[in-house]
């Protein structure tokens, strides 16, 4: 994927991505940096921390198709297989608890840490 595709991306957030990233940005969760729409190879990733190796993807409704679900499966793979942990919630879960989702991130965020001190 291009540099250009995620700019783009970056200018049609979704209401979800919106509220997300109003929370990571400017080391805001955890005291980690964030990128989004970041392009790693033929991916792009929502939101990604480098120094983690952890991407988060907020799914919309067009993520429940069998061929779509298929899809991320490989993609995640793909991403495992370069040491990137995917963490996957859809757009619905991720409003109904926006609180509860930060929270479990933070925790996977310490997690995280200690495994790549490892």
């Amino acid at each position: 994927m291009s540099v250009q595709q995620a700019r783009e991306l970056r200018r049609q957030m979704t209401d979800a991505e919106r509220k997300l990233w109003q929370r990571l940005r400017g080391r805001r969760l955890g005291g980690t940096k964030w990128r989004r729409q970041h392009p790693q190879d033929q991916y792009i990733l929502d939101f990604y921390c480098h120094a983690l190796r952890l991407a988060v993807e907020l799914d919309g409704p067009g993520h429940r198709a069998e061929r779509h679900r298929a899809r991320d499966a490989r993609r995640d793979a793909w991403l495992q297989s370069k040491r990137i942990r995917v963490v996957r919630v859809s757009n619905e879960v991720f409003e109904t608890n926006v609180e509860q989702f930060l929270q479990n991130l933070l925790h996977m965020i310490e997690q995280r840490r200690v495994e790549l001190q490892r």
